[in-house]
């Protein structure tokens, strides 16, 4: 064992001795050469400046020529640093472009009457009204009061296979002849058929220019939809004690590929008024992150485009169908629809919690919903006044065989049309682009020191080389390999410890 000891530590004490010899030959130049080439690069660098510092024979030349380059050196440091930092905070501006057009699409228009129930079918059934404010409580946040705790239940229990959802469709407010009375687009007649049924809070209501259309659009701005409604008062009821005090109609304007949404955005036209509204069309750009707080990559399963409301929808609807094994039908899926029993125990609470534990978030990038990268507004001005003077309400109790008090309490006129033909575009950008930073960190480098990118590349081989030879130096001076023995051999023993602390 000890011939092998021996044998191994002599033959790696070659091994080494072969490298440092061809390390010294071949790879590590001779002091006088290392020189010459720290010379030449300082000479024929085309970083301005360092070659009047070496050539230069002047003592005082040459501090003053340190100063300069040292000066502008920290600058430049000082100026890619505030650069960078800057990049670094995500900047934006907001350009805001107007387009004039030759035409322009028409938004869609969702309209619904502020009495959402026929009368006769809830007059012996006014726990509908609540029944509908439970089941339309995953749009708008609704609190039940304890006095109708009981009233619930006991109907609940004595009727769990009714369904809400054929009831209000079948006994909701209608759009017929007889409500619609005058319709007209761009001077062309409009109809009942023209008009789609959708579930809003407000039970039954009917989009104008609905998304499975071809798209409408107006040439001339002051002309657009024209409607008159009849809310038949006397026909259509609400519960007041709810909240539900108003007659009129409540209208919202949206793009033709969104849901309708009314919670604190609808218009209301109430009964005896003429209301004139003045769209424009606002498109909103906004940055992905860390720029803006948009994703690019988000989709939406029930919808063609993104909007926070439609995803809004779409996770209330995931967390319900999970928790109660059900899917609300005024939410966009395909589960089972939920029972009346299942809106009360489960869909209720469930959406009580999504809340308040914040379930559904939106706004920022990190929420559930974050802002979509391209939005659609349509901001509106609106203007009231009575509906028809004395020979108009003439007119209309004549032809409609009502009387003039009738015409007062149920007419509503509507007309919706562009303040003009453009659309305003509102652009957030990237204040600095990655190449915008390049260019200016290179405009500091060529102001200051006459550096190029080629002066980069000249400094990183400068720097490699003497990197690479100091590496060699250091592998030169190291210390000889340890000794490849059995520890066991080249350790004292306990013993040989214990006497030479005591020869000590």
């Amino acid at each position: 064992m000890d011939q092998l000891g021996k044998f191994i530590q002599s033959d790696a004490k070659g091994i080494l001795e072969k490298i440092r010899l061809y390390l010294i030959k071949k790879l590590l130049p001779h002091l006088e050469d290392r020189r010459k080439y720290h010379q030449e690069f300082a000479s024929s660098t085309s970083f301005h400046g360092v070659h009047n510092i070496v050539q230069t024979r002047s003592k005082t030349r040459k501090v003053l020529w340190l100063l300069v380059v040292a000066g502008c050196l920290a600058i430049v440091i000082w100026q890619i640093c505030s650069r960078f930092i800057y990049y670094f905070s995500w900047p934006t501006t907001t350009t805001v472009v107007v387009q004039y057009v030759e035409n322009v699409k028409f938004p869609a228009v969702t309209f619904c009457n502020l009495n959402r129930f026929q009368a006769h079918a809830v007059s012996n059934l006014r726990i509908i009204f609540l029944i509908w404010n439970i089941v339309s409580g995953v749009l708008q946040k609704f609190a039940v009061e304890d006095k109708y705790s009981q009233e619930l239940n006991d109907f609940l229990l004595g009727n769990q296979n009714f369904s809400i959802k054929e009831f209000t469709r079948k006994n909701g407010f209608y759009l017929n002849s007889s409500t619609l009375l005058e319709c007209e687009f761009f001077g062309k007649p409009c109809y009942p058929q023209d008009f789609e049924h959708v579930f809003t809070e407000y039970g039954n209501c009917f989009t104008f220019n609905h998304n499975d259309l071809p798209a409408r659009r107006v040439s001339l701005s002051g002309r657009g939809l024209h409607l008159l409604f009849d809310v038949q008062q006397e026909k259509f009821t609400d519960e007041p004690a709810l909240g539900y005090t108003d007659a009129g109609i409540t209208f919202v304007i949206h793009s033709p590929k969104e849901l309708p949404r009314f919670d604190g955005l609808g218009l209301l036209t109430p009964v005896g008024t003429h209301a004139q509204v003045a769209i424009r069309q606002l498109k909103s750009i906004i940055q992905e992150y860390p720029w803006g707080e948009c994703k690019p990559d988000i989709k939406l399963q029930y919808h063609k485009i993104y909007s926070t409301n439609g995803c809004l929808q779409e996770c209330k609807a995931r967390y319900i169908q999970d928790w109660c094994g059900c899917l609300p039908f005024i939410l966009p899926g395909n589960g089972t629809e939920c029972d009346l029993l299942k809106f009360y125990n489960c869909v209720y609470p469930a959406v009580y919690d999504i809340e308040i534990k914040g379930l559904c978030t939106l706004g920022t990038h990190n929420s559930t919903c974050p802002t979509p990268c391209e939005e659609t507004d349509y901001p509106t001005t609106v203007t009231y006044s009575s509906f028809g003077g004395e020979k108009a309400i003439k007119y209309f109790s004549a032809k409609l065989k009502k009387s003039p008090e009738y015409i007062r309490q149920n007419l509503v006129r509507i007309d919706i049309k562009y303040h003009d033909l453009s659309y305003k575009i509102t652009q957030q950008q990237k204040a600095l682009t990655i190449s915008e930073l390049l260019a200016d960190v290179g405009g500091q480098l060529g102001l200051f020191c006459g550096a190029s990118m080629i002066t980069i590349i000249e400094l990183l081989e400068y720097i490699f080389t003497n990197f690479f030879w100091m590496c060699i130096f250091l592998l030169l001076k190291a210390p000889e390999m340890p000794q490849w023995n059995n520890p066991s051999q080249n350790q004292p023993t306990h013993k040989e410890k214990k006497k030479g602390i005591q020869e000590c």
